[in-house]
């Protein structure tokens, strides 16, 4: 939770808490939705708290924003407020068979057919395939849904119900933002879509009302915010192309979270990729606003790759470790990383691919693995770029960028070096809540944040410039090229599906093994 001054932009306090995520099964990833809730009701009240010691009112809080990771679904009770499963996250995989199942009912098996309806390929990263699975698979989702009890959600729904409310009249709603990554949502009447919603068979009664990014839609119920309206609401990537300012045509901005985007304003004009890149919904700052379009490349895995060398392979205790074990060797020293851990994303597609370290020879040690994940991220920005480049006609002349791992220079300085072209950060690099702030203070019957192009503050940067020439850096492009190839075609949907690699899934295999285990008690037997 952060606390902006909506005159200068200035960051005046914040709190925050690292979220668990859950990895049940192979490529399962979930959060719980109560725990995320009591995140945010803990960094509210952490805030208020440092805002009153830092003898700041806390009454002088106008508006709240919410911003949140887009595609990952909730489905809770709207009788009793309980999540009725663990929400599940944007890069899982248990899809996959869901997907393949759908893709049969699809003419000529086309992943791109509901393109020009939603600027999105069928895939495992939606909503509705999220959504589909839930009902085929959890009773209780079943039950309610036939009861009339459920809601559906992406975290910002949860949340806005849950905070202005709950089971108490709390307003189920969504922004356009969020609900353009469902796959259930027409990005041009901007409406709920009957006819998707019935091929993914959808009860279109348990979807949120969607409103624009910025407008009033409930209050505060509970908290030291009591009766402070919710006004703003943003996708994370949204938010952030809102937060770098990005609202003329052609502006771009990077985000590095836990995945990676590269979003590319377009205007009130949809446009449709050809090479790999999606189209969906900017922002709509207002309920009489016009609606903006952004083509977008995503990349699951960014700083989801440093916490894995942290939590899974140990050779980081913290985080920021990353940035000295890179520094000190300053070279991959031929090691290329590509970690495809929940498939590749934009502009490939390709569900099948997994995560690969090649390159290796005796010397490599953890720090050039250190330095080869953060080439690979690196590497992945190049490819949404060129994409980008193709389908605007206009090459960037630099690169916006934002997000938590902007704080590592060394990261900074090898994105510089292997687009060839400047990386602008913002000295505060926490842009997707500013974006949440500035739609929440520009509302209707807010008005405190005005997105007059003139009146925005100026932002003071930090530049990175290129140090190593062209034709090295296009050698260390293609040699990752050739890396990410080898990552391809490695899973199949069935294992996938139901998470089981045990080798007792090979019947005449569980055959062989269980009769040699017989003939060995038996053998021992007669032998004693």
């Amino acid at each position: 939770f952060q606390v902006f001054n909506a005159k200068t932009s200035e960051l005046l306090s914040h709190h925050q808490v690292e979220i668990m995520q859950k990895f049940p099964k192979e490529g399962w990833v979930e959060q719980d939705p109560k725990e995320i809730l009591s995140s945010v009701h803990e960094c509210v009240e952490k805030t208020c708290e440092k805002l009153q010691q830092l003898n700041i009112d806390i009454t002088n809080i106008k508006a709240i924003g919410v911003s949140n990771q887009r595609e990952t679904t909730v489905v809770w009770d709207k009788t009793t407020g309980e999540p009725l499963y663990n929400a599940i996250v944007w890069l899982d995989l248990r899809t996959q068979a869901t997907v393949d199942r759908l893709l049969k009912k699809i003419p000529g098996r086309n992943k791109s057919f509901f393109k020009f309806r939603t600027g999105l390929p069928l895939s495992t990263y939606f909503s509705a395939v999220k959504l589909r699975w839930l009902l085929d698979n959890v009773e209780e989702i079943k039950q309610a849904v036939g009861d009339g009890r459920a809601m559906f959600g992406t975290i910002d729904s949860w949340l806005i119900w849950s905070l202005t409310g709950g089971k108490n009249g709390g307003v189920h709603c969504t922004d356009v933002t969020n609900a353009s990554r469902t796959m259930l949502f027409n990005i041009h009447s901007l409406e709920w879509d009957p006819e998707l919603c019935q091929f993914f068979d959808i009860p279109m009664e348990i979807l949120p009302k969607v409103r624009s990014s910025s407008e009033i839609y409930g209050l505060m119920k509970s908290g030291a915010l009591t009766g402070v309206p919710i006004s703003g609401c943003l996708g994370d990537q949204s938010a952030a192309l809102v937060g770098q300012m990005c609202f003329q045509d052609g502006q771009a901005k990077n985000t590095y979270g836990t995945g990676c985007f590269l979003l590319c304003n377009t205007g009130q004009k949809s446009v449709f990729s050809e090479h790999g890149l999606l189209t969906t919904i900017a922002y709509k700052l207002g309920r009489d606003k016009p609606v903006c379009y952004a083509l977008e490349g995503s990349v699951a895995i960014a700083g989801a790759v440093v916490r894995w060398l942290r939590d899974n392979l140990g050779i980081l205790k913290t985080s920021q470790e990353v940035e000295k074990l890179a520094a000190e060797v300053g070279t991959s020293y031929g090691c290329y990383f590509v970690p495809a851990f929940s498939g590749l994303y934009a502009p490939y597609w390709e569900p099948s691919a997994r995560g690969i370290i090649c390159g290796l020879t005796q010397f490599t040690n953890k720090n050039h693995i250190a330095f080869a994940a953060l080439e690979a991220v690196c590497f992945q920005t190049r490819e949404l770029l060129d994409a980008i480049n193709k389908d605007c006609g206009v090459p960037l002349s630099q690169l916006q960028v934002d997000g938590g791992m902007t704080n590592n220079k060394v990261l900074m300085q090898l994105q510089s070096d292997i687009l060839c072209i400047p990386v602008v950060k913002p000295s505060m690099p926490e842009t997707t809540a500013l974006g949440a702030a500035m739609a929440a203070g520009a509302a209707e019957g807010v008005g405190i944040w005005s997105l007059n192009p003139g009146d925005l503050t100026a932002v003071t940067c930090e530049r990175f410039e290129p140090q190593i020439n062209p034709e090295e850096s296009e050698f260390r492009f293609a040699r990752w090229k050739k890396a990410v190839m080898k990552s391809m075609d490695w899973a199949t949907s069935d294992i996938s599906s139901n998470g089981d690699t045990s080798i007792f899934c090979s019947l005449p295999l569980g055959l062989y093994i269980m009769s040699s285990m017989i003939i060995l008690i038996g053998a021992k037997y007669i032998s004693g």
